[in-house]
């Protein structure tokens, strides 16, 4: 009589001789034993702060060099992208152990009345910092009446 084995998900279940080829799949591709899976649904950390005369933009962007780091400003959208291509390549055409790598992310920011002109950028320790300063004429506000 066959037992029940309790199978939790990404753990290989295995009775007798017999593997549960399925669990074992996707055990392959968890998070915990091949972490590079999960790198495309991951993003760096932005944090956006507003004051009364500039937005205030903080990215973790931890292991990218500034060369990586690509950022533009457009119709109000603040865009910035990272993007990191490895290849490690030996001369010797024996080798046993090859590797390359390329990861990129992105993420817009809305930041409405910005000077495009004088946003001044600085990555510094894998932090890069964005001042975007705010126009002055867009600033006002207008109350609406309702009728």
């Amino acid at each position: 009589m066959f037992g029940l084995t309790p199978v939790k998900k990404h753990e290989v279940a295995q009775t007798g001789d017999v593997i549960d080829f399925y669990n074992m799949v996707d055990s392959f591709f968890n998070d915990r034993q091949f972490p590079m899976a999960s790198l495309k649904n991951d993003t760096f950390k932005v944090d956006v702060k507003e004051n009364d005369n500039e937005y205030l933009v903080d990215a973790e962007v931890a292991g990218y060099d500034k060369k990586d780091i690509h950022i533009n400003y457009d119709d109000g959208n603040l865009l910035i992208s990272v993007e990191k291509k490895e290849e490690k390549e030996e001369k010797n055409e024996k080798f046993i152990h090859r590797e390359r790598s390329f990861s990129s992310m992105q993420r817009g920011i809305y930041l409405p009345n910005v000077i495009e002109s004088d946003i001044k950028a600085n990555f510094e320790n894998g932090v890069l910092k964005i001042i975007a300063p705010k126009s002055k004429e867009a600033v006002k506000k207008t109350e609406i009446t309702i009728e």
